[in-house]
């Protein structure tokens, strides 16, 4: 894979089962070099793969979010086409309803911002969603006549959305024949997601965060709302993050993913249900110590008849489970041992979306794999598969890891080694398919990634055990987990005889690009590194970061009690050791990790007479390598890959 193979990826995502589970509309999203944007389409395709897999919207917008008709009639989806006479550059994503089986779709809003999460009400009458709502101010296109924004809580901006204090996201509710203009339910100075309808049609469950100090209670609960709108009324008790509301089919009970606890972080989110009647929660998930809500995220549980399916993070992989929902038995595996993108059950009928480290994302109906949109992009190329190995680290644990050799590897040959770092922390890396490696392997370099200590798919405990020492919750980042990835190095030296000890680079991004400096400061054995969207002064990252803030759990503290916990895990604060020759790169737009703390960075090496660069890139945020504008990350690989042969050659 070549730097240029970004704009010949595909992906497919977003399955969703039709009612008499005979069929699945999923999303297929490509890239258009000569626009330098993005594509996404609806396609239709029959379980029993009877047929191929057919288009079912047409044009060059951004198709997605399918969702069938109650009676399998009609699909509503989003999509970015512009309407007559509007600039396509300026569409947001509006609501459409399609027949099934083609003709025309129908428009059903025209709002100011864009719609998502749409859900059908059970009758098929109406379909519910949520927007943004703008503040008056931005019906003044001149920004310099614009009012100045009035801020009043901690979630005022959002990486890659933007200023969010004056655009909070409600529900709305919308007739689905077209009959009539969007109403919206809710309101308030609040942000509502996730809606979802009793089976009478009558309420809207939601989440959101709604008490007096909702912005620095860290918490979300559940509401239900009448679908006419109205005071929403509270389901929890704000002891946690409740999200992702789902009603037994008998309308008397609602599941929902469950992350106990209010700056403790990081925990394992649990699949838990609510008797609406009692308001009893039970968790149905705790036996398994493994993450219920994968990252990204992916969907709401699914009711199957008495029992829920939902998908976890394990050492690598998504397991998808069945769990009795009265917590009658344990959760039973129904798909494992793979890396998933998108889930659906519907009548017994379960399909799911999976990749493996050499293959594109596609539709999976239990064993039988259903489509073949990446199939010719694999095919054309040699694309490298790892080997995946166990490092003992300094005090012990055995740390998951993975190895890829560059594509024509020849043995008795050495080779460079990159050591790739995962951001997160509580992420993790695993059995999909990741543009990255094989770029990487594609340009002759070995690569290795782990699942160090702090990562999600394993343990609670090996999750929280970088939290910094303030709570006597553990030693803190950059201490366990340096160590856990440097085993990873050694063990690969030590059994890879292939991988060559004087050619080691670093590279990683938001926590990863933390380790990256991190590691230049602590030790001298790699030749090269590159930080990316880089954590580097914690102290500035409290402020100025959409969510600095939230990682008081992590470090032990706030930074008012604690301000050395904060310096200490700093790599800035170690700046004066990295002798390393250090790349930066970063995004103008990160509103996540700000582009200052590349500025202190690189400021602060380049006065120290040290070998640095710093890379900035316009008009991009946070995800810049896996979601940025087509032609930057064609370009940040081939900066990337410069960096590295310029040192590593």
């Amino acid at each position: 894979m070549q730097p240029a193979d970004v704009y010949r990826l595909t992906s497919v995502s977003d399955p969703r089962v039709s009612p008499d589970g005979r069929r699945a509309a999923y999303v297929v999203t490509t890239i258009d070099e000569e626009a330098n944007d993005y594509r996404s389409a609806i396609w239709v395709v029959p379980l029993d793969g009877s047929a191929e897999p057919r288009r079912f919207t047409s044009g060059i917008a951004r198709d997605a979010s399918p969702r069938w008709s109650p009676d399998g009639s009609r699909i509503a989806f989003v999509s970015s086409r512009a309407k007559p006479g509007e600039d396509p550059k300026k569409a947001q994503g509006q609501l459409y309803v399609m027949p099934a089986d083609g003709g025309e779709p129908l428009r059903l809003t025209d709002l100011k911002e864009a719609v998502s999460a749409p859900a059908w009400s059970p009758d098929g009458t109406r379909i519910a969603f949520t927007s943004r709502v703008r503040d008056a101010a931005y019906d003044e296109e001149d920004e310099r006549k614009r009012p100045p924004r009035r801020v009043t809580r901690l979630a005022f901006r959002l990486d890659d959305v933007g200023w969010i204090g004056d655009r909070r996201q409600h529900v709305f509710v919308v007739p689905a024949d077209g009959s009539g203009e969007p109403s919206q339910v809710t309101d308030g100075d609040f942000d509502d997601s996730s809606p979802s309808w009793s089976p009478d049609g009558t309420r809207i469950a939601f989440s959101s965060g709604r008490g007096e100090n909702w912005d620095i209670t860290f918490a979300t609960d559940l509401f239900v709302v009448n679908a006419d709108g109205g005071e929403p009324d509270l389901l929890t008790t704000g002891d946690g993050f409740s999200a992702a509301p789902s009603w037994s089919p008998d309308g008397m009970r609602i599941a929902y993913q469950f992350t106990p606890g209010v700056r403790d972080w990081p925990r394992h989110a649990q699949i838990a249900v609510m008797d609406l009647a009692t308001r009893d929660r039970r968790i149905l998930t705790a036996s398994l110590d493994r993450n219920c809500a994968p990252y990204p995220p992916m969907r709401e549980p699914i009711w199957s008849s008495d029992h829920l399916l939902f998908a976890t993070e394990d050492a690598g992989a998504n397991p998808l489970y069945l769990v009795p929902a009265d917590g009658s038995d344990k959760p039973q595996t129904v798909v494992t041992g793979q890396a998933l993108g998108g889930y659906d059950m519907v009548a017994g009928q379960g399909v799911h979306v999976a990749t493996t480290p050499a293959t594109l994302p596609e539709l999976f109906h239990g064993e039988s794999r259903l489509t073949s949109h990446g199939a010719a992009f694999a095919q054309a190329r040699s694309l490298a598969s790892p080997e995946r190995f166990t490092a003992t680290s300094a005090d012990g644990t055995e740390v998951d890891a993975w190895i890829m050799r560059p594509p024509g590897f020849t043995g008795g040959t050495r080779y460079p080694v990159l050591l790739s770092v995962h951001g997160g922390p509580f992420t993790q890396y695993g059995e999909r398919f990741h543009d990255e490696f094989q770029v990487y392997a594609g340009a002759g370099y070995v690569v290795l990634y782990a699942n160090p200590r702090g990562s999600s798919g394993y343990s609670e405990e090996w999750g929280r055990a970088i939290r910094g020492p303030s709570n006597g919750a553990g030693p803190g980042m950059g201490t366990v987990d340096y160590e856990d990835v440097m085993a990873v190095v050694d063990e690969a030296l030590a059994r890879y005889e292939f991988c060559d000890p004087d050619r080691l680079g670093v590279i990683g991004g938001s926590y990863g690009g933390f380790m990256a400096t991190w590691i230049a400061a602590h030790t001298t054995r790699f030749k090269a590194a590159i930080s990316e969207r880089a954590v580097n002064s914690w102290t500035s990252m409290w402020g100025s970061s959409d969510s600095g803030w939230a990682f008081e759990a992590e470090v032990g503290a706030n930074i008012m009690d604690d301000p050395a916990a904060w310096r200490a895990i700093s790599p800035l604060e170690h700046a004066q050791n990295i002798a390393t020759p250090l790349l930066i790169i970063h995004s103008e737009n990160d509103l996540r990790c700000n582009a200052e703390q590349a500025d202190q960075l690189f400021t602060t090496l380049r006065y120290l007479g040290r070998e640095v660069e710093m890379v900035r890139f316009p008009a991009e945020g946070h995800e810049l390598s896996r979601s940025g504008s087509p032609v930057h990350r064609v370009q940040r690989f081939e900066i990337v890959l410069e960096w590295f042969a310029r040192h590593l050659s």
